[in-house]
Formats: structure tokens, sequence, C-alpha cells
């Protein structure tokens, strides 16, 4: 396994920019999933409607690489302006990894 980058997004939209951000967030998604070194992407919302997105990417330059994107840097200044009552971002390296699937 290289060293591997996580992002954990939260956040909590405002009510009133939920079907802007709908659009701005798939066309993220599509765009994330098409960067090189992009692994996987999840997101939740909790029953107090805190959203959590954990990002992994397969190396730190990836990682950057979709940080700077110049569609993705509009979209976050829209977030900041617009959608967002709140958010947190933390980046990490995963130091260990391991998974488990069951066969049946």
């Amino acid at each position: 396994m290289s060293e591997q980058i996580v992002t954990i997004f939260r956040n909590r939209l405002r009510p009133e920019h939920r079907d802007a951000y709908s659009v701005t967030s798939a066309r993220m998604t599509e765009l994330a999933e098409a960067m090189p070194g992009f692994l996987d992407a999840k997101t939740f919302t909790a029953d107090d409607g805190e959203r959590v997105t954990i990002v992994t990417f397969a190396d730190l330059v990836s990682e950057r690489a979709w940080r700077d994107h110049p569609e993705h840097r509009d979209a976050q200044r829209q977030g900041i302006a617009d959608f967002y009552a709140e958010y947190s971002i933390q980046v990490g390296t995963v130091s260990y990894a391991r998974t488990f699937r069951r066969a049946d």
C-alpha cells in the first residue's frame, strides 16, 4: 500500500441552499472521481443534520491536485459564500489499512 491520503469533510448546510448545493455536489463528485489517484468517497448524514464526507486519494500529490483544481476551488468559495453554515476539514495520512469482505 502506498501512502494514502484521507480527507474528512464535516459540514452543515444552510437549508435555503440545499437544491443549489446538490447540483454543485454532484459535479464535484463527478470531477473527483475522474482525478488521477482518486480511490473512493462516501458521504453520510447524521440525524442532527451534520454531513461527513470521507475522500481517499492514493497519495499527497493526487490529493493536492484535487484540492487545487480550479473548478473545485470555485466550489469551495461558493460553499463558504452560500452553502455552509459551518464546516471543518481534516487531512491525514493512512498509516494502516485493512479490509474484509465476506465471500457469501
